[in-house]
């Protein structure tokens, strides 16, 4: 959910700024930028459950795995728990998207607008973005 929010801004960011630009086919880049962001996201879950069953994997006994007709969830004692336990959660769900986001953003700087790289650069843009996403709401009178 987070992700599909953050895609569909990566996405009007980019195009946004590929007509300000004045890039040919804009509409190839959004498609790109799409792409990446997917991509992008995709491996990092793929790591996010790599290393999470690494960790889980490794702790592992006879009360983690439940036979088929058992009702309920798995047993998972011990693990990560606590303070840390959910700030790692809140970290392995926010870092593809935000990843995927900041892979947009290099996309955008690096072929797009092909600014020089800097932090202002690289999110440059994005306060219009939203000034024309609430612009967009309001009806004339």
């Amino acid at each position: 959910m987070i992700g599909g929010i953050l895609m569909v801004l990566a996405v009007i960011w980019i195009y946004q700024s590929a007509n300000k630009a004045k890039v040919s086919n804009p509409l190839m880049w959004v498609a790109i930028a799409a792409g990446v962001f997917f991509v992008v996201q995709m491996l990092l879950v793929q790591a996010n459950v790599f290393i999470l069953e690494a960790v889980r994997g490794s702790e592992s006994s006879g009360d983690y795995e439940r036979d088929l007709l058992s009702v309920g969830d798995r047993k998972n004692q011990g693990g990560f728990q606590g303070v840390g336990g959910y700030l790692l959660s809140v970290f392995f769900e926010l870092m593809p998207p935000l990843a995927g986001v900041l892979a947009v953003a290099f996309v955008r700087l690096k072929f797009v607008t092909k600014e020089s790289f800097s932090i202002h650069n690289l999110f440059s843009g994005i306060k219009e973005m939203f000034t024309s996403i609430s612009q967009s709401f309001k009806t004339p009178e």
